[in-house]
Formats: structure tokens, C-alpha cells, sequence
């Protein structure tokens, strides 16, 4: 893990974060798997599944993420705190963080899950996190108020009982879709009543939170044959006429390149965010690997690459990538057109693709905050709002010198 964080340029883990990785062992949470595998930094492993929908239910993060984000919560001794999305292994981590005065909470609206959790905490002699089934949206008020909420599962929005349940000054570290970015967003109260200010911002994956608040996007499918299966993710996206974006695919497709290049260990997830913030009818390009080897479209990811609906509506645009001439190492970023406009279309997305590498991709990323949903405009700062049921999120970016 340390040398891992050392290769991506990120300052060591706090010594009592780094015991407790050494301390708990990862493999009693994932029996029968191979220890290369568990172990694995960047991966997270399904714990149990829903076959029918071919919907991941619950998976023990990726040891990454999992020390990110308690990091970011700054656990300490003594700390009552609150786990949303059950498993085992964070728990215990937590536990051993926050020591004998502590207390852990964690709950999950699954009881298979939270039964295995059980188990395998047991299995390591821990028997002192009460575990229970609940819906996360709901909190655990019987052993509120806690110093800490960590939530475990992606959520779309902040419930109130949450707010409710955090001590004065607790920290809240949460994996939030925003536009359908799902980012870990480490939260505090800000001086505005009922505001919360993101003062850390990692990337992250989580399977969907399930009960109250959980949400579905909309996304319209652009060509379905075996394997080769098109679709346009659209959370907080405009409404389409989904005829007319099948139409614009089947047409022939025209490529615009940016001029902007990238290494290929370069994160530029900074890069998504700006696009999500800035484009009025964002969407996200998903495609199966058939469509990707049959020549229908070229995304730089298979699970979700910015995309733009044409302003007329009758077709779209999508980041890609291709390798420059004589560099192994470089790539540059280019936006792929389909439909009647498909030329202005991405010739708009690769003059944003510019704009971020002129005016943020060396800065801090953008600031983000959260606010109550019946907060006037007139009293959000400028930036990309997005409404949801319980806030509105601000994201505002400024141009870095």
C-alpha cells in the first residue's frame, strides 16, 4: 500500500491507519480467494449479487479507496461512529481505529449481508461493532449523535437524518453521484446554516445505495444486439428523443481532435468533473465490448465516457482518444460526432476538452457545496447546480493561472 501511494505522488497514510491495514487481515472477508487477489490494491470484489438484473448488491471496496477514506475521516480514539453499508472488513478497521472507548455502527438494508458480516468478524474475535438492518437513508438514531458517518454505498443525494445524527463538529465522508460521477466527497459544516462544504474530493466506485433514496437514471438504448449494445447514460441529462439518437449513430461519424494531450499514467478525472460541470446536455456513452470491436463507436471507457447531446437534440458527441504519432506514451483527446450536427457537436466538446487543460488541469478541481433544496438561487454561488430531493449541489470552478 505504501508503495503504491508512493507511486501516484500521494503523501503516506497516517501511522495508525497504516497498523490497522497490517492488523486486520483482508483475506477472513473474502474466503476461498487468493491472496494476490485480495489484496490487490485497486480491486474491489463482489460479495453477493443480484443474478437476475446482473446487479452488484454488495463488494469489499478496493484496499485504495478504503484507506482514502479513512483517512479523510480522521478516526480517533474514543470516536462514536457510524458505518452506512455493511461488510465486515471497514468495520473492523474502524474499530480498531477508534480503540476500547469507541463505539461502531453498522447497519445495511440487506440482512444476508449483514449476517455474513457477522460472521466474518467473528471469525477475527471482533464482537463489539453492533451490526444491524436498516435503511441507510435513515441513519441509527437509537445510538446517535456520532462523530463520524462513513457511508459504504454510492449515494445520489444527503439525507437528512444523517445531518441530524452527525455531532457539531463530525466529519461526513461520503461517495456521491454527481451527474453521474460518483466521487468521495469528505464533508463538513460550513458557516451557512445547513450548508456542507466537500473539503476533499477522491475518486472512487461503490455499488448503488438501495432503499428510499436510491435512483436510477435514465438511459436510452442506441443499438441492442448480442454484445454489442450502445446506451447514453443521462443522470441529471436533458430529455431525448431516443428514435432520433439511434438514427444518429447509424450515421457515419466525424472526429475532432483537441490538440490536448495526456501521459498514460496522468489521472485526468478532473477533466470528467469539468465536462459534467460545464455542459448543459451532459450524458455518459456506455458500450459492451462487441459494439467496441464491431467499429461502432470508440470510447475511452466501456462503462461511462462524456458525452454531449446536440443542441438540436437529434444527436451526440463522445470523448475518445488516440495514440500520437511516434510517442508510446502520449495520447491525445479527441470528440467523436454523430447525427446531423455531429461536426458542431464535437467540435463544442473538444473546445471544452481545451478549456479545462487551459484553465484547471493544474488546479484544485472545483469547489463543492452542498445546500439545503429550498435554498433560493439568489443565495448559491456561481457554478453548476444540481437539484436533487434533499440539496443543491454547487460546483464552481476557478480559472487557475
Amino acid at each position: 500500500m505504501a508503495a503504491e501511494r508512493a507511486r501516484l505522488g500521494a503523501q503516506p497514510l497516517p501511522r495508525a491507519v497504516e497498523e490497522a491495514l497490517r492488523a486486520v487481515p483482508r483475506e477472513a472477508f473474502l474466503p476461498g480467494l487468493p491472496l494476490t487477489e485480495a489484496y490487490d490494491p485497486h480491486q474491489a470484489v463482489v460479495t453477493r449479487r443480484d443474478e437476475e438484473r446482473g446487479v452488484a448488491l454488495s463488494s469489499v471496496s478496493a484496499p485504495t479507496i478504503v484507506a482514502t477514506m479513512l483517512e479523510r475521516a480522521d478516526l480517533r480514539p474514543g470516536h462514536r461512529v457510524l458505518e452506512v453499508g455493511s461488510g465486515g472488513y471497514n468495520a473492523a478497521l474502524i474499530r480498531r481505529l477508534v480503540g476500547v472507548d469507541g463505539q461502531v455502527v453498522s447497519i445495511d438494508i440487506d440482512p444476508e449481508v449483514v449476517t455474513r458480516a457477522e460472521r466474518c468478524l467473528k471469525s477475527i474475535g471482533v464482537d463489539d461493532v453492533h451490526l444491524a438492518v436498516g435503511d441507510g437513508a435513515h441513519g441509527f438514531a437509537a445510538r446517535a449523535p456520532f462523530d463520524r458517518i462513513i457511508v459504504t454505498a454510492g449515494a445520489w443525494d444527503l439525507p437528512p437524518a444523517w445531518e441530524q445524527q452527525l455531532a457539531e463538529d463530525g466529519v461526513l465522508v461520503v461517495p456521491m453521484r454527481i451527474r453521474g460521477l460518483t466521487r468521495c466527497l469528505t464533508l463538513r459544516r460550513a458557516p451557512e446554516e445547513g450548508c456542507w462544504e466537500a473539503v476533499a474530493v477522491d475518486m472512487c466506485g461503490f455499488v448503488r445505495m438501495r432503499g428510499r433514496d436510491e435512483h436510477w437514471e435514465a438511459m436510452p438504448c442506441l443499438h441492442d444486439e448480442d454484445g454489442c449494445q450502445v446506451a447514453l447514460r443521462l443522470e441529471d441529462g436533458p430529455e431525448v428523443e431516443e428514435k432520433a439518437l439511434r438514427e444518429a449513430l447509424a450515421c457515419e461519424p466525424v472526429t475532432v481532435w483537441s490538440n490536448v494531450e495526456v501521459g498514460a499514467e496522468e489521472p485526468t478525472d478532473s477533466q470528467d468533473l469539468y465536462l459534467a460541470s460545464v455542459a448543459d446536455r451532459w450524458a455518459q456513452l456506455t458500450a459492451e465490448r462487441g459494439a467496441i470491436k464491431a467499429g461502432l463507436v470508440s470510447p475511452i471507457s466501456r462503462l461511462g465516457t462524456p458525452a454531449l447531446i446536440s443542441a438540436e437534440g437529434t444527436g451526440f458527441a463522445y470523448r475518445t482518444l488516440r495514440r500520437c504519432p511516434g510517442r508510446a506514451d502520449r495520447w491525445e483527446f479527441g470528440a467523436v460526432g454523430h447525427g446531423p450536427h455531429a461536426r458542431a457537436t464535437a467540435e463544442h466538446l473538444a473546445h471544452l476538452i481545451g478549456e479545462w487543460d487551459r484553465d484547471h488541469r493544474r488546479g484544485p478541481g472545483p469547489r463543492i457545496t452542498l445546500f439545503p433544496a429550498t435554498t433560493p438561487d439568489d443565495r448559491l454561488p456561481g457554478g453548476r447546480v444540481v437539484d436533487k430531493r434533499h440539496t443543491r449541489t454547487v460546483l464552481t470552478w476557478t480559472i487557475t493561472p
